[in-house]
């Protein structure tokens, strides 16, 4: 289920398509706000905020997917579900493959929309949560030394601590101490986990 924070936002050039899903979102308990443009949309929604796009594929001036492009290119990560016309229907697969959740075709069917906006919802706060670990693992990491960073990685490639210490030409026991501050400062709770945490960061930064 959606949390209270999260919206829909609904971008479509036609005030009536605007006024009929505001009225449909309000009627399921969904937060939505609307806009009549792309780009008022880009002015006005906050990066990194939890919900859902709900998006007309042909529009003037800038078109849905246009607005997909500007999106991916700024890395602002929500959930995209297009809403499309018969004919629109080959370009919006192709926004699929670039990372659309779904597409509905006109007349959609309202009990099917409700449905794809609820997964889509789920994704965001699904997105919106692994943001947040990646941001607090690389504060953690930041803490590191240059050389705890060094023997974090060669611990999470599984290497043991006489390897690491030959590779970094010092003592096991210096390795020891230089692992036990790396399993503190990244609050890691066992090996593994600090190999999920590590993990986490490369995605992040991949």
């Amino acid at each position: 289920m959606p949390t209270s924070e999260q919206k829909v936002y609904i971008v479509d050039d036609d005030i009536a398509v605007l006024d009929a899903l505001g009225m449909l979102m309000k009627s399921v308990g969904l937060e939505s706000e609307v806009f009549q443009s792309a780009q008022n949309f880009l002015d006005n929604f906050v990066a990194g905020s939890s919900g859902c796009l709900l998006l007309d594929v042909r529009m003037p001036n800038m078109s849905g997917l246009q607005l997909q492009e500007i999106l991916n290119e700024k890395n602002i990560i929500i959930p995209i579900i297009f809403i499309t016309g018969h004919a629109d229907i080959p370009i919006a697969v192709q926004a699929m493959k670039k990372g659309a959740l779904e597409f509905i075709e006109k007349p959609f069917n309202h009990e099917e929309l409700i449905d794809c906006i609820h997964r889509a919802l789920k994704l965001s706060s699904a997105n919106i949560h692994k943001l947040k670990q990646q941001q607090l693992i690389g504060d953690r990491i930041k803490q590191l030394t240059p050389r705890e960073l060094e023997v974090m990685k060669k611990i999470v490639l599984g290497e043991h601590n006489k390897t690491i210490a030959f590779d970094l030409g010092i003592s096991q026991r210096t390795i020891e101490i230089h692992r036990a501050k790396v399993m503190q400062k990244m609050r890691a709770l066992s090996l593994a986990h600090l190999v999920r945490m590590s993990l986490l960061a490369q995605e992040e930064n991949s």
